[in-house]
């Protein structure tokens, strides 16, 4: 079954870029992504919901935030350039858990 994708959480709105304050800017993108993480685990069912996976694209990253594992839901972060996956519908749970741990893991080595 292919993964639902979403825009975003209603009431929650996309930080709007700007250019002559970039720094204030990457805060509210950082709120942003803060508040869909709290919204993600206030009603989750699953350890996953509110992580992030990301796929490279171009000079950055498409990002996606995960609401729920069963059934599959992500949220397109569209934060920055708002890059999107082609593959981000193809994703399975299982996938996406892989795709959780070595992020993890990642960050783990790189870390000491």
């Amino acid at each position: 079954m292919a993964a639902k994708i979403y825009s975003g959480i209603e009431g929650i709105e996309v930080p709007k870029i700007n250019f002559s304050d970039f720094k204030e800017y990457q805060k509210a993108c950082d709120d942003y992504i803060e508040a869909l993480k709290t919204e993600c685990k206030k009603n989750a069912k699953h350890k996953n919901a509110g992580e992030i996976i990301k796929f490279g694209v171009a000079d950055g990253y498409a990002l996606y935030m995960v609401y729920s594992m069963k059934p599959l839901e992500l949220i397109h972060i569209a934060t920055m350039d708002a890059w999107q996956s082609e593959f981000a519908e193809l994703l399975t749970a299982k996938k996406v858990t892989e795709l959780i741990e070595r992020d993890k893991r990642i960050a783990e080595l790189f870390s000491k």
